[in-house]
């Protein structure tokens, strides 16, 4: 955001929400529906790093503002109506009830997420815009309604309404309560390639892959690593033919001192290592960006874990 932008909203009633980036451990296609929608079985935990919404309540339309390290990648038409932030907010008020004080302004989202990256990050900012606005106009919908909403919005937004390390299962739609992922550390990369991906569903071929069968609980970081080493990422294997960059990053991110497992995050590109603590993660992320300045990388640690 730029210094005078921020210094403008500084100044008057403003509201932010986190929008924390949404990682797929594991990825099973386990089958697909008659009407062609895949069904899934995914293990999603959150990272510290992530997108930031804002909102100054103000007498105007309510209108978009896009800033941050990728805002300018999503272009000018992409704050318009269409935008998932928008649609957030355009469903929300149609629900609200009588009491809601509904009102226009500026919605600032800071972008520092990479574009299409398989981290859901536009899921994340619609989630956000829901818990922002559900606030900030008194709303007070039960999160069962907004949940309902997100549904409406896309296969990632009903579980990044909570960013809460879930199972989420059918088209997205099925979340379920999962044990809380042992500390530690997370590296995440992307190559500045944006992966399509209905490219990625219509290169995958082969068998679908099973569900996991997943603990009531961890006994320990290692007994974690091993059944996520056991279980794969469906797209992983049609991501790397559609865009080969995502294959020379696992290839680094494997080399790694210290790395546990290396994998692509949902659809590509943006593909995670995990590592025994959070420092071991900043140090990794700090000598991959060095090699590779031309990456996005970041190294810190999963939120959202304890429930």
């Amino acid at each position: 955001m730029s210094a005078t932008l921020h210094q403008e909203l500084s100044q008057q009633q403003t509201l932010t929400e986190n929008a924390p980036a949404k990682i797929n451990l594991y990825l099973h296609v386990t089958g697909k529906r008659a009407d062609g929608y895949h069904l899934l079985d995914s293990l999603v935990v959150f990272a510290g790093a992530g997108d930031r919404l804002h909102y100054t309540p103000g007498p105007t339309p309510l209108r978009l503002e896009l800033a941050g390290r990728f805002g300018p990648t999503l272009g000018a038409d992409a704050a318009g109506p269409d935008n998932l932030v928008m649609k957030a907010a355009a469903a929300l008020q149609a629900a609200c009830g009588p009491n809601a004080v509904v009102q226009g302004g500026t919605l600032v989202l800071d972008k520092e997420l990479p574009v299409a990256s398989g981290i859901g990050g536009g899921s994340a900012d619609a989630a956000a815009a829901l818990r922002l606005l559900n606030r900030a106009w008194r709303a007070d919908l039960p999160h069962a309604t907004l949940l309902r909403i997100a549904e409406t919005l896309g296969a990632d937004v009903p579980v990044c309404l909570a960013s809460q390390t879930a199972r989420m299962e059918g088209i997205g739609e099925q979340l379920s309560t999962a044990a809380p992922v042992p500390e530690c550390g997370m590296v995440l990369v992307n190559c500045g390639v944006g992966v399509s991906t209905p490219d990625v569903f219509r290169t995958r071929q082969g068998a679908f892959h099973p569900r996991a069968d997943l603990p009531a609980q961890w006994a320990t970081l290692q007994n974690f690593i091993s059944l996520l080493q056991a279980q794969t990422n469906s797209l992983e294997e049609p991501a790397c033919k559609v865009c080969p960059a995502v294959q020379q990053v696992l290839t680094e991110l494997e080399a790694l001192p210290e790395v546990l497992l290396a994998r692509m995050s949902g659809s590509g590109a943006t593909c995670f290592a995990l590592f025994p603590t959070v420092q071991a993660a900043r140090h990794a992320a700090a000598r991959l960006a060095q090699a590779q300045p031309e990456w996005w990388v970041w190294g810190g640690e999963i939120v959202g874990f304890k429930q």
